[in-house]
């Protein structure tokens, strides 16, 4: 099923993501995970790529093999960044023959251990010329990136807005946010790109706190930000993990309650590839459901 056949029906879409893990161990206790939130009945799960594509084999074979097993629709992230043209059109033909209808097309970041991506002759340079690559020679539906709060290397609201419009205008049918904690920038982002008619569905993506220092690394790395209230909340027991989860799980589900409530077309959960939070969440969400 494709992503945006489900979502032009207006139905609400609640789905997870996923990375591929570094051990055979990893993989089986993310199968695990995977098992447990399927009786959620999710509408898509997605898996990363790495920086660089690091996991471009993982990603493909992980996205293949959780469709196949678990019979859920799979979306795989698919990065241009250091990857050639025909290395892409490759891995795009395996996800085709292996029945993924689903890409979430993004231009990527560099290796933090090589600290830059060699420079590869024949790739992509945007994001966007990617998206239109993929649009012109595939069928897939093709979602993509946005970031409320402006991406990290773009700090213009505006300019940045630009760019999402010009990857819309080459073929996306959805795109995702980046995780945020405070939905005023959810709502104030969508104003902004209907005014600039980027009209396709634009699906909240929502991390629940489980960890504090870990929460302040990613929320640094990507550019948003944590309230206040809550970053004091959480930090007076920081040294108590169920103290940290209740509060993450509380602050995410009323986040996601005001958004469902408030139309946003569903929500995108970033699992950490663990389940209780996101299984907690959306156990207290089944009215909306």
């Amino acid at each position: 099923m494709k992503i945006s056949q489900y979502l032009a029906s207006h139905q609400k879409s609640f789905s997870f993501e996923f990375f591929p893990p570094k051990t055979e161990n990893g993989i089986e206790d993310l199968f695990h995970t995977i098992g447990m939130l399927n009786g959620l009945k999710p509408t898509f799960v997605s898996v990363t790529y790495g920086a660089g594509g690091s996991t471009r084999r993982r990603t493909v074979e992980l996205v293949q093999r959780i469709k196949r097993e678990h019979g859920i629709e799979a979306m795989s992230h698919l990065t241009c960044m250091g990857m050639s043209k025909e290395g892409l059109d490759r891995l795009l033909g395996e996800l085709q023959e292996g029945g993924i209808e689903n890409v979430l097309a993004l231009r990527g970041d560099p290796p933090k251990e090589a600290g830059e991506v060699s420079s590869v002759a024949d790739a992509y340079t945007y994001a966007s010329e990617f998206v239109g690559h993929i649009r012109r020679q595939y069928a897939f539906s093709l979602g993509g990136a946005c970031y409320p709060e402006g991406h990290v290397e773009c700090r213009d609201l505006k300019k940045d807005l630009a760019h999402l419009k010009a990857k819309v205008d080459c073929g996306l049918d959805f795109i995702i946010t980046q995780l945020f904690f405070d939905n005023r920038y959810y709502f104030d982002f969508v104003d902004r790109a209907r005014a600039i008619d980027i009209n396709i569905p634009i699906i909240p993506g929502i991390m629940p706190i489980t960890n504090v220092s870990q929460i302040k690394r990613f929320t640094e790395m990507c550019g948003a930000s944590i309230p206040e209230a809550l970053l004091r909340e959480s930090e007076a027991v920081q040294d108590c993990p169920e103290g940290v989860l209740s509060i993450g799980i509380r602050h995410a589900t009323l986040q996601c309650r005001d958004l469902l409530q408030n139309g946003a077309p569903g929500v995108h959960f970033y699992t950490l590839n663990k389940s209780s939070a996101t299984y907690a969440i959306l156990e207290s969400l089944s009215d909306l459901r």
